[in-house]
């Protein structure tokens, strides 16, 4: 009889098992989220400076609100930028 390390698969069997998400902001209780901090806001951004969406970070529903606001502001500031080929 083959054992599991011999069979090859087509897929990944560990699909379906992936970790539970978070709302970090709620974990680690973080009441404001600083638009002034480009570094911890590009963390909720992809590489073409798109607002990731809520299952993919995680956040609650008021956390994603204020993390969109604060990403909105730091944009006008001109800390991060709208549009970018490579941001990351």
């Amino acid at each position: 009889m083959a054992s599991r390390d011999d069979i090859k698969f087509l897929s990944n069997p560990n699909i379906g098992s992936s970790r539970r998400k978070y709302c970090r902001f709620r974990k680690y209780g973080i009441k404001y989220i600083d638009y002034k901090d480009p570094s911890f806001l590009l963390q909720f951004v992809n590489d073409q400076g798109k607002l990731l969406p809520r299952r993919i970070t995680g956040n609650s529903l008021k956390y994603q609100r204020k993390v969109a606001t604060a990403v909105k502001r730091a944009r006008h500031l001109s800390m991060l930028p709208y549009v970018t080929d490579q941001l990351k």
